[in-house]
């Protein structure tokens, strides 16, 4: 049983002593990172622009990037709220209500023109 405690405390030490070995002596801190070019974006994550519609008893709350619509919450007046979502810029849209989302296969858009 000592031995093994023995062999347990060298096996931990051995690599803390090893980084510790290795570290230079003459660090330096890093110097200040310069200012972003102007006209550059500080913040590049859009916030969705949302609009609320209300269509007959039912309310329709869009979500919009750059204009685009990509999801809607639809929230009738005597049941429970399912999203629409887009499925790609061809397809229509897909709900999603309950717990496991459905699946979606992953499309990315590499070229816009």
């Amino acid at each position: 049983m000592r031995s093994l405690r023995t062999m347990l405390v060298l096996a931990l030490a051995l690599p803390l002593m090893a980084l510790a070995a290795d570290r230079p002596t003459n660090l330096e801190p890093l110097p200040e990172a310069p200012p972003p070019p102007p006209g550059m974006d500080l913040d590049s994550s859009p916030e969705p622009e949302i609009s609320i519609v209300k269509k007959g008893e039912d309310t329709v709350e869009e979500y919009r990037i750059n204009g685009e619509l990509y999801m809607q919450k639809v929230t009738p007046s005597h049941g429970v709220p399912y999203y629409l979502m887009r499925e790609d810029q061809n397809a229509g849209w897909s709900r999603l209500d309950g717990i496991s989302p459905p699946l979606i296969i992953p499309k990315w858009v590499l070229f816009k023109f």
